[in-house]
């Protein structure tokens, strides 16, 4: 019994440590290959190579987050329906197709809602 427990824990420590050593391994090349000096055009602001112009930090409305925040949702609640469908294309009867509709309706009221309170309407500041 021993044997047994040694061993699979083993496989959970060997698991554990080599995770570890995968994300720290970024972070020791970055350390290895960055440069260790820095000039005053390496700690400007960048934008596409040109020159920046005003000031770096530059405030965004609240919309452009909203709107990206409901594409990320979005576009990941649709790559669910991918491997959705194809697991539920093995299972038997209407249920499925029901669950399937009910998951795109609910989708839709959220778009609904948001189209609703303008997250979609661009309003120009001057």
């Amino acid at each position: 019994m021993t044997e047994t427990w040694l061993i699979d824990h083993a496989y959970v420590v060997i698991f554990i440590v080599v995770g570890t050593l995968a994300a720290m391994l970024p972070f020791g090349i970055v350390a290895l290959l960055a440069p260790k000096t820095f000039h005053e055009k390496t700690l400007e602001t960048y934008e596409c190579g040109m020159d920046p112009i005003g000031p770096a930090w530059i405030r965004y409305g609240v919309l452009y987050y909203l709107y990206a925040l409901m594409f990320l949702a979005f576009d990941v609640d649709v790559l669910y329906l991918f491997p959705a469908s194809l697991a539920y294309r093995q299972v038997p009867g209407i249920g499925v197709a029901v669950e399937v509709v009910l998951f795109i309706a609910i989708l839709a009221l959220a778009i609904a809602y948001a189209w609703r309170k303008g997250v979609f309407t661009w309003t120009r500041r001057k």
